[in-house]
């Protein structure tokens, strides 16, 4: 986490936090990438600790068994479209608990599972850029946008559902480019024990988990 408090870093009471673990995580040899430990913790373990303050309530989005996450203690939602089509199926089921199980919910922030360095004022810089006109909010660092790290209006899952189905839809991106959507700049890097890093830096591969378990080797 960055060393500097920012004005942002604020709980973000009105979000629902969409954790997507529902990829194949074949980069990292499979299973469930968000289980591999980072500085002796299960990776998830990492997003939840920067999350939790932020934002109102903690979703996970995973298939298989939900039991495998029952330790952290959180609602398990498995994606409603067979056959593992990527993040947009995970933003989708996220969508869909929040209109069903909390009525009134215009907004979901998502994540995914393998950035451990998220900012303290994600939620809260995604959520104003939403409130001011945008539909789709994007984070972004050094130059590069981060189309599944967004805060989504709730009111767009009819129109994803149709777009994951009838039109076979599969990137985020090409999602993003149909409606109004901002991207909002988090600057380059967050000060780390070990060094500095992207903020969004993923630990895709165990040579990218080696790097943040480096970058955390001073932390206590």
């Amino acid at each position: 986490m960055s060393d500097q408090i920012s004005k942002y870093a604020r709980p973000a009471t009105d979000l629902i936090a969409i954790l997507l673990a529902g990829g194949r995580a074949s980069r990292m040899g499979g299973g469930d990438k968000c289980l591999r430990l980072l500085a002796g913790r299960p990776l998830i373990s990492h997003i939840i600790q920067g999350l939790k303050p932020q934002v109102r309530e903690l979703i996970l989005n995973a298939n298989g068994d939900p039991g495998r996450f029952a330790k952290f203690g959180l609602p398990v939602i498995a994606d409603e479209i067979g056959g593992q089509p990527g993040p947009l199926a995970g933003i989708l089921a996220g969508m869909d608990w929040a209109a069903v199980q909390r009525p009134g919910t215009e907004y979901i922030l998502t994540v995914s599972t393998d950035c451990p360095f998220l900012p303290t004022d994600l939620a809260a810089r995604l959520l104003d850029a939403v409130k001011e006109g945008a539909q789709i909010a994007i984070a972004a660092s050094n130059a590069r946008k981060h189309p599944v790290v967004a805060v989504w209006r709730v009111a767009l899952r009819k129109d994803l559902r149709r777009a994951l189905g009838l039109e076979n839809i599969r990137k985020v991106e090409a999602f993003c480019d149909r409606h109004r959507t901002r991207t909002v700049n988090f600057g380059s890097v967050v000060n780390l024990p070990g060094g500095v890093v992207d903020p969004f830096f993923n630990t895709n591969t165990p040579e990218d988990l080696a790097v943040a378990e480096g970058l955390l080797q001073h932390s206590s």
